[in-house]
């Protein structure tokens, strides 16, 4: 067994439905000694008590993806983090190609392609362009399943304290240090919140609160038009 130099950080709140096969999918990295934290944010439907059933290390955080992320990297013990959506699942190699992709070169960020997971053959096509889009400007996006080194996240002072847009704030730092690591291997994420509000209508709302964040726009004026 090798020895994993990456801590994981998943946020949680209210994910009870989808915990255990979130959990159940990284198992292979798990094996091989990564570190798993959990932050909940105040779950009401159980996903804590199952998250630590399942032998995740639990800890309790305020409500809000950043702030449950920067609490969860306080207490990472791997020199490598790696921030993960509980509706995402990694491939099972995942601990390896980072490691790899951060060993040598000057990088010290990257994440994955992402598949969008559902029926509608357009979730092809929106996941095609952001992987392409992201390759082309750098900014990655918290479904792609964002990675760096603990040094780089602690020197920008980890992700900002905002509702919205979080990942694309601190891509948009991190480019400061150097370009992402972009690994073709996919991250599959759930498109429950595509089907569940049109596929392009959530494609427009998207570009609509991207437009609006790049031209100044309030992050939590954004995340109320969000929700």
């Amino acid at each position: 067994m090798t020895t994993s130099r990456l801590t994981i950080v998943m946020p949680v709140y209210n994910e009870a439905g989808g915990i255990d096969a979130a959990l159940q999918g990284l198992a292979p990295l798990l094996a091989r000694s990564a570190q798993l934290i959990v932050v909940d944010g105040g779950s009401t439907d159980g996903t804590s008590e199952r998250a630590q059933g399942l032998g995740a290390q639990l800890i309790h955080g305020p409500r809000g993806r950043a702030l449950q992320m920067n609490a969860g990297a306080q207490q990472a013990s791997g020199e490598l983090l790696l921030f993960l959506h509980a509706d995402t699942l990694l491939p099972p190699q995942a601990d390896t190609l980072i490691e790899q992709a951060l060993a040598t070169g000057p990088q010290v960020w990257g994440r994955f392609d992402v598949r969008i997971a559902g029926k509608p053959w357009s979730l092809r096509v929106i996941a095609a362009c952001m992987n392409a889009r992201s390759r082309w400007s750098g900014i990655a996006t918290g479904d792609q399943a964002m990675f760096m080194t603990r040094a780089a996240f602690e020197a920008l002072g980890g992700f900002p304290a905002q509702p919205l847009m979080e990942d694309i704030e601190l891509s948009k730092r991190l480019l400061k240090l150097s370009r992402p690591v972009c690994l073709r291997a996919p991250a599959v994420t759930s498109g429950r919140r595509w089907e569940s509000r049109g596929v392009w209508r959530t494609v427009l709302l998207m570009w609509r609160l991207r437009l609006a964040y790049w031209r100044g726009a309030a992050p939590e004026r954004l995340a109320q038009l969000y929700r």
